[in-house]
């Protein structure tokens, strides 16, 4: 059994606000020394802003800032945007453990949806996503707030004859996502997630009659707030003026928090540990307005954030502004002397002859400009050439931006990657796209994994805990239906088409093959075409019917044709079995015959024995010349049978 929590007198003195507000303080101190100036950079490029510090050389006038980092931004953040929203909803809820009926799932699933567009989720979405490219991880706040919906009604009046119109006004509480920047975003620096930080915090500047409303609300505690003091390092866009009226800076902590300094404040607590996980809220640095424990069911922090690609041991990812920061920045050089030495070149500097130009002139060179000299012009200003640009510079401006892509693995007016001699062939087309739709496949999971699953997770029980009436408490598994990008759609197409060529059209897997090409397609009637095929896909009755008595007449015809061929069959077999025993019996017969007839009208003596004889001679040599000519014939089926015919010719060459 583990001790009871003893109170450190340590803590004794110190506020609460001022332990948040040191915590802070050492945070913003790691962010500024480390990212501020590298984010801040980042952020002017994908801007197209300039700088005085982009500048080099002194002889650099052009400001010039290559598009090719904010094109990979864009492209990059619009491939994300597609495979997450392109198909219309982007979660859905794989099971129902506790509940079977599927029903209450689905309820869910299209209530978080419309409460999502209501909120204009996609929209913070899609900045949280911005936010990740320039600076290599997006936050975003779970926020709660309340709201009134109102709805045209009628109302009857004056015993039900008449009708009044008005409004219903229901009040209920929704889950939005609010975007945080950077510079407003504090961790613990030796944290990698949101998760396994000591605790995290939000500091900015908002209006001060939103606090004000949180405070009648009974939100925040009643308190006096004062404008703050400015600070341009908080500020979404640095670079405009800062207004000073009705602002409050806003720090809204998020974390552990010493159980000594919230019993200070007369926290209840339940549990007994050092730590207790809570949620602070201090304005201007010093006003106490909010202190409690986390009040969440799952008791988990209302942040999430995912990074472009993972730094290892790093809260702060990898972005695409950093990917292609090298790249960017000798594009920008490589752009801005060629410029200046175009400008050298139309405009070139002037040598002059200062004694012989009247006295306060001025040798400026532009259009209409007309300078006195004392004698010929031409031995007083004398320009200075400075050649032509040269051509290779374009060439090389051309390999920077190819570089830049890269870099980033960006796919648009950069062109695409795979080029032999100048032509891109299609193996290596295949091969660069295969390798980008990778990349953009290992950001979407982490996008998925620590972002927009955590962040529908966390909106479905601040509802369910906020809003019972509407959000049935369950427990439902959340999923993505993240799919692929434009691009791999576009590839994966590609792909499916070269292999619906190599089929025919009545393959069982040419449909299939159909089907897969409408679903990558942007078509505005792609569920009407997929229907279609699936319905035409599905058996006709009528023609199954017709197709299945269409067979058992085939059938039965086989089936008569085979016992006609058996009866034949039997037949033919039958009259060989005779013809083979008349074959076994002919010689016998033949012999007898053959007797018969030698012997017949013969007497006893010595003059019928040669008769005899000479009828045995004659008999034989008839027999064998018949034998021979049998055995030369042809093989026919005979009429008749042979031993009839050879018993007619023997009597009558015998007795004849």
């Amino acid at each position: 059994m583990a001790d009871e929590y003893s109170p450190d007198p340590l803590m004794a003195e110190q506020s609460i606000e001022a332990w948040v507000i040191n915590k802070c303080d050492d945070w913003r101190d790691y962010y500024e020394s480390n990212y501020q100036d590298r984010f801040d950079e980042y952020y002017r490029l994908w801007r197209g802003q300039w700088s005085p510090e982009d500048s080099e050389r002194a002889s650099e006038r052009s400001r010039i800032i290559s598009p090719a980092l904010q094109q990979a931004v864009e492209s990059n953040v619009a491939e994300l945007e597609e495979a997450t929203f392109g198909r219309g909803k982007f979660f859905d809820i794989a099971d129902d453990v506790v509940d079977a009926q599927k029903q209450d799932a689905l309820f869910l699933r299209n209530k978080l949806s419309e409460d999502f567009e209501t909120c204009k989720v996609r929209k913070a979405v899609a900045e949280c996503l911005i936010n990740s490219a320039v600076f290599g991880t997006g936050v975003g706040e779970v926020v709660l707030e309340e709201i009134k919906e109102m709805a045209p009604a009628t109302e009857p009046i004056m015993g039900g004859d008449l009708q009044a119109v008005g409004v219903n006004i229901t009040d209920r509480v929704v889950v939005k996502l609010k975007p945080v920047l950077p510079q407003n975003f504090l961790i613990d620096p030796v944290a990698t997630s949101v998760e396994d930080a000591y605790g995290v915090a939000v500091d900015e500047f908002v209006s001060r009659h939103s606090v004000e409303i949180l405070q009648e609300q009974g939100v925040y505690r009643e308190a006096m707030i004062e404008s703050a003091a400015p600070d341009t390092d908080l500020e979404p866009d640095q670079d405009l003026t800062i207004y000073n009226d009705d602002k409050v800076r806003l720090t809204k902590y998020y974390g552990l928090v010493p159980r000594d300094l919230l019993e200070k404040e007369d926290v209840e607590i339940e549990e007994d540990s050092m730590y207790v996980e809570a949620i602070i809220v201090i304005a201007n640095g010093g006003v106490l307005l909010k202190a409690e424990v986390n009040p969440y069911m799952m008791n988990d922090r209302p942040v999430v954030a995912f990074p472009w690609d993972v730094v290892p041991g790093r809260f702060w990812g990898r972005g695409v502004c950093e990917k292609g920061y090298n790249s960017q920045k000798a594009l920008d050089t490589e752009l801005r002397a060629r410029i200046d030495s175009l400008g050298l070149t139309i405009y070139p500097m002037m040598a002059v002859d200062a004694t012989r130009l009247p006295r306060g002139a001025k040798p400026e060179v532009r259009p209409g400009k007309m300078i006195l000299t004392n004698g010929d012009p031409s031995e007083v200003l004398q320009p200075l050439n400075f050649g032509k640009v040269d051509q290779i510079t374009f060439g090389q401006a051309a390999a920077l931006q190819q570089m830049v892509q890269q870099a980033t693995g960006a796919v648009d007016s950069a062109g695409i990657a795979g080029q032999v001699n100048g032509e891109a062939t299609a193996a290596g087309i295949s091969m660069s796209l295969g390798a980008i739709i990778k990349r953009h496949k290992r950001t979407l999971i982490n996008f998925q994994q620590s972002f927009l699953l955590p962040f529908v997770t966390k909106a479905a029980h601040r509802y369910m805990q906020f809003d019972p009436e509407n959000y049935p408490v369950a427990d439902y598994k959340f999923v993505t239906t993240s799919t692929l990008g434009i691009i791999a759609r576009e590839y994966e197409v590609s792909q499916l088409v070269q292999l619906l060529q190599t089929m025919q059209p009545d393959s069982p897997a040419y449909s299939i093959l159909m089907q897969s090409i409408i679903e990558n397609m942007n078509l505005n009637n792609r569920e009407q075409l997929i229907a279609a095929m699936q319905q035409a896909a599905q058996p006709n009755p009528q023609a199954q019917q017709m197709a299945m008595q269409a067979q058992q007449v085939q059938l039965a015809l086989q089936q008569s044709q085979a016992a006609a061929l058996n009866a034949q069959a039997q037949e033919s077999q039958a009259r060989a079995g005779k013809l083979a025993v008349e074959a076994q019996l002919a010689p016998e017969e033949v012999e007898i015959e053959k007797i018969e007839a030698v012997t017949r009208n013969l007497k006893e003596g010595d003059q019928d024995d040669k008769e005899f004889e000479r009828r045995l001679k004659v008999a034989n040599t008839l027999l064998k010349e018949k034998e021979l000519e049998m055995k030369n014939a042809p093989a026919e089926p005979p009429e008749r049978n042979p031993n009839e015919d050879l018993e007619r010719q023997l009597l009558s060459q015998l007795t004849g």
